[in-house]
């Protein structure tokens, strides 16, 4: 039960490196398993067979998630967007308490730690702003070698920093289009570049934030519960005083539902 639970949470972490405005970080925040899958993967000779059968389902989900998945969960955002977005702010909205009570298990609450949430939240913003006015580039756009690796590298931060869309940042470098048809055809000319930069990419913003973990943990985890708050103004769906609020609201406490099944898993 275990093995599907995680392969299942990874088909969602999967899908966060697929779709626009949603964050593999946070998603691996709501469902309880970002400090540990940092830890697994950075010490991962530690205790190799204890770490395998960790990583294995998940890997095994964010494969399926990205190469098989994705179009799947893209057609409900499209056909079904209010549902699917208010599920996820409910997620979101359901692991702030959880984030907080992570957050001070080490020392006391101090409102100084507010303001890194703020800071975190303003940044989300800015982010979403920002997202709303880049012009993004037609499939089929040439790219070099290089200038994929260098994408694939910072696409990383988006994967690894919770709230951070990578979405966003492959927008800003003009290959989402080509990123996302070149994965529907495995046209691995543009996938081995990207893939290389974001494997590098991956561990080495993994190291740096398992060093800020261990030594600013409080602040680096506010930090991330601005940034999960910030990614809530992504998925805000448009929603009309009409019946839409009615399914907005029951959705919003299905994702609450949902994050308490697997806050007891």
């Amino acid at each position: 039960m275990t093995f599907l639970l995680n392969c299942a949470k990874g088909i969602l972490i999967g899908s966060g490196a697929i779709l626009p405005g949603i964050s593999s970080g946070v998603l691996c925040i709501i469902f309880g398993i970002y400090e540990k899958l940092l830890d697994s993967i950075i010490h991962f000779f530690k205790d190799i067979k204890t770490n395998i059968k960790f990583l294995l389902p998940i890997v095994i989900g964010v494969a399926i998630g990205v190469l098989i998945f994705s179009n799947f969960l893209n057609y409900f955002l499209i056909h079904f967007p209010i549902q699917i977005k208010s599920i996820f702010i409910g997620l979101i909205l359901g692991s702030v308490p959880s984030l907080i009570k992570e957050s001070n298990k080490k020392s006391e609450f101090k409102p100084i730690f507010l303001l890194y949430t703020l800071f975190a939240f303003l940044f989300g913003v800015f982010l979403v702003i920002l997202e709303n006015y880049i012009p993004n580039t037609q499939p089929g756009s040439s790219f070099n070698f290089f200038y994929l690796m260098i994408a694939g590298f910072i696409m990383s931060v988006g994967i690894i920093v919770p709230g951070v869309s990578s979405t966003i940042i492959l927008m800003l470098m003009g290959v989402y289009s080509t990123y996302i048809s070149s994965i529907s055809t495995l046209y691995f000319p543009v996938l081995i570049p990207m893939g290389l930069g974001l494997i590098v990419g991956c561990f080495i913003f993994m190291k740096l934030t398992d060093f800020l973990l261990n030594n600013f943990y409080e602040k680096t985890f506010y930090s991330i519960i601005g940034f999960s708050l910030g990614s809530i103004l992504v998925l805000m769906p448009d929603i009309s005083f009409d019946i839409t609020s009615i399914i907005s609201i029951l959705c919003i406490l299905l994702g609450f539902l949902l994050f308490s099944l697997f806050g007891k898993e």
